[in-house]
This record gives C-alpha cells, structure tokens and sequence, in this order.
C-alpha cells in the first residue's frame, strides 16, 4: 500500500468515526429521528467543497470534517442533523425556484431556525444577532418558518447581495451541488427512477417520524414541537390546483360523435360489402367532465386580504376558462360574505366570469359566519336554482362559525396566507391550504396541500 493510500484509508477510517459519534449525540436527544439518521450512508469525498447529501449518502471532505470536529463537534452534529432536515423536507427533490440562490438560502434558513429552536443538548450554539434579527423580521411576513414561506418572504423583502452573502455565511454550512433537484426537475417525466424512489423513501421516513411523535407527544414536546409543526405542514397531500378543481365535475353524456369507441374495420367492411350499409355506427354521444353547477363563497371579513382573494378568483377563472366547461352554458354563482351574504353573482358563461373578474370589488369587512352562505345556497337549491350542485368552495382564514351539519354536496374550504386557522374545520370538510406565494405565481401552483375528509384523522 502507497503512502497516499494510506492516508486515505486513515482520513475515511477518522471522517466515519466523527460521523457515527455525531449519529449517536443526536439519537440520545431525539429518538424519534433514529431511522432518519441511519438512512444516510456516509462517504468521503476530497472532490466536494465541504459536506453535504445526495439524499442516500451524507459526503464530506475529510479536512473540512476534521476542522470543525477540532473547533467544536457539535457543529458536526448540526450540519449532520442538517442534512437529515433537508433529507424529511424533501428539500432536496424539489423544485429549483427561479432564483436558485434564494430558494437554497430559503432552505437553509428554514433547517437553521428549526435546530436552533430546538434547543437541543447535542446541537446547542448560541445564536447570533443577525441570526436573531433575520427571525424576527420574517415573522412579520410569515407564521410557520418553512423553506417555502420564507422563500416568499425574502422575495418580498429583496435583501441586497451584500446581505445575501451575510445570510449565507450564517446559514449555509453545507455544499447542494449533489441535490437530485439541481440535475432534473421533479415534475419532468425523465426524472430519474433512483431519485423518485429515493423521494418516497423520505416521505416514508417523514410520515413514520410524525407518528412516532405524536405517539410520544412529552418527548416531542421536549424540544420537537416545531419539528411536529413543520413536519405536519410539508406532509399533507399535495395536488395540482387544476385536479382539484376538477374534483368538482360532473361525468355527463353530450351529443358528439365518439369517434374512439367504435371498429372502423366493421364499419369499413359493411360499406364495402353492401354499399350504403355500415355494420356498425359511430357512438354518438360520449362523457366529458363538466364544471356545470358550483358555488364559489368569498370571506370578505377583514382577516382576509383582497388581493388574495383577487389573486384566488385569477387562478380559478383561469382553470376554468382552459376547460371544456365554458364551451357551453355554466350554472357558477360566486357569493361575498361575511356574517350574512353580501352578494351573488350568476356567471353562466366565460364572459361572464371576464367581465366580473374586470369589476370585482370586495364588500362587507365585517365578522366572519360561514352558515349564512349554506342557508342560502340551501335556499337556491330549493327554488330550483341549482339541478346539480357539485360542490362549493369557500375562500376563507377559518376564523368563523361552521355548520354543524354536513350538506348534501362537496364543500372544500380553502385557507389562504398565512395567518389561517383550520383547527375548527369540520371533518366531512376537504380542507385546501393554498400560502400566498402559491397565488402569487402560477407556476407554482403544483406545490399546493390538500387534506380530503378520507385522509383526516
């Protein structure tokens, strides 16, 4: 063996020694994480910068490993538990926003602010000024401290490259090149198997870690109770808003020629062999999924900001003005109310919506009662109003009086921004949680969460 091999071999033998240390500090602390700690193998890698995940394996360069080992092992053991939260959150397979050196700071910061949080004997470091600072401030933008809404926040605040680079000396200690995101995007369908297997096997670890809290809530409330908070947000069902909305259609027969669902060879064949006489005649009819008949309900209670309503309806007239809905006459009424209806709006075609989203203009500011809303559609089902009533949404922060009783049709409330309430939603309820970046950009709109009333607990 050459003396650069075993250099090597003794730089491998140290850095994993250091790490299955770390390991151990951190199990002692939080027992609930141990699946999630040994689920990364550990590599050296004198090619990386510092240290950092692929999501299957925890890479360090053994020099820096060794450095922060000698100044303090317990920032081994925060970058460690570092990685593992970029590892649950599934930060690593998400997709890159459009400006990749804020969403990676975003991410940081979200894992940085949940250690700290934590307070935990393996992890304890004081925190410094500009660290506290940067909290403060983005808890006036944002509730829950998660690599989303702090993105959207520092989007808003725009901190100059100066300060960008301050926050990134603070809150990034860890290299991002070997995220899977970094090579393909999560939505393109070549994205590579080993990532999308790689993908489920954090949400497992990450649905197993809630459980397993929840089970031992005096341990996670201990030093877990932002780890459970933020654990339960990145872990609820997501769904492109477009299939939500079509949740909402009807499957109908039309009149149309259905020219997929009938054998051409038959009917070719009779035409030859008789003449005028087809054996078999195309379906004349088909299904198609209408959005004939809903009810969309807007909170205009003073909680709620008028631009994101706007921002909801623009989403909405948009979803519905690309199907097949507005082809032909629609039944949609849209409701603004507070502690009683306000107004009702009949939009019976595309224009219709156009022209109201042209003129919209938000009344009331008043408190918040959402039962007004389903007496009155109640009402207009029994005037005839409504043939077929799909379903309503309610556009709302959930600081109100629900029914008590569940109505004969899908009722979605949709919470919007961040100071929402849903705690009180009742269960036969599916609750939407649409966060105000997601209505300001559309191409976002992908990372939407949903909970339906059979996923509840």
């Amino acid at each position: 063996m050459s003396r650069q091999e075993r250099i090597t071999e003794g730089l491998t033998k140290v850095s994993m020694q250091i790490l299955n240390d770390s390991r151990a500090e951190l199990y002692m602390d939080q027992h609930y994480l141990a699946l999630a700690l040994g689920s990364l193998r550990y590599a050296v890698n004198t090619e990386l910068p510092g240290i950092g995940t692929d999501g299957e394996c925890l890479a360090a360069h053994p020099k820096v490993l060794a450095d922060m080992y000698e100044e303090d092992r317990r920032l081994v053991n925060r970058i460690y538990l570092h990685q593992v939260y970029h590892c649950l959150f599934r930060h690593i397979f998400k997709r890159i926003r459009p400006d990749s050196e804020l969403w990676m700071l975003a991410c940081d910061m979200a894992v940085e602010f949940l250690i700290d949080s934590q307070n935990l004997r393996s992890t304890r470091h004081a925190a410094s000024g500009l660290r506290e600072r940067w909290r403060d401030e983005l808890k006036l933008h944002v509730r829950i401290l998660n690599a989303e809404n702090i993105y959207a926040a520092l989007e808003k605040i725009g901190p100059d490259p100066g300060t960008r680079e301050r926050l990134g000396q603070e809150f990034s200690p860890d290299d991002h090149s070997l995220w899977p995101a970094w090579k393909t995007d999560e939505k393109d369908p070549r994205m590579q198997p080993k990532s999308l297997m790689l993908r489920k096997k954090w949400e497992d670890l990450s649905s197993g870690m809630q459980t397993q809290m929840e089970s031992f809530s005096t341990e996670a409330s201990s030093g877990g109770r932002e780890l459970m908070r933020e654990t339960e947000v990145e872990n609820r069902e997501r769904m492109d808003y477009r299939s939500f909305l079509r949740k909402f259609a009807v499957m109908r027969e039309e009149m149309h020629l259905d020219m997929d669902n009938y054998d051409s060879i038959l009917y070719s064949l009779g035409l030859e062999m008789y003449g005028n006489m087809p054996l078999i005649e195309p379906v004349e009819t088909r299904e198609v999924r209408r959005i004939d008949e809903f009810v969309v309900v807007i909170d205009t209670s003073m909680s709620v900001s008028g631009k994101l309503v706007r921002s909801f309806l623009e989403q909405t007239y948009s979803v519905l003005s690309e199907s097949e809905s507005f082809t032909r006459k629609v039944n949609i009424r849209i409701l603004q109310c507070d502690e009683q209806v306000l107004s009702d709006r009949k939009i019976e075609s595309g224009r219709d919506l156009e022209e109201y989203m042209k003129h919209f203009r938000l009344i009331g500011e008043g408190g918040t009662d959402f039962r007004p809303a389903f007496e009155y559609v109640g009402k207009l089902i029994g005037e005839k109003q409504f043939i077929s009533l799909r379903g309503l949404l309610y556009f709302t922060d959930g600081k109100g009086i629900y029914p008590s009783r569940k109505p004969p049709y899908e009722t979605a409330f949709i919470f919007c921004g961040e100071d929402y309430d849903d705690s009180a939603c009742p269960g036969w309820a599916i609750r939407l949680i649409l966060p105000a970046w997601q209505l300001d950009d559309s191409r976002r709109l992908e990372d939407e969460r949903f909970v339906w009333p059979e996923n509840q607990k």
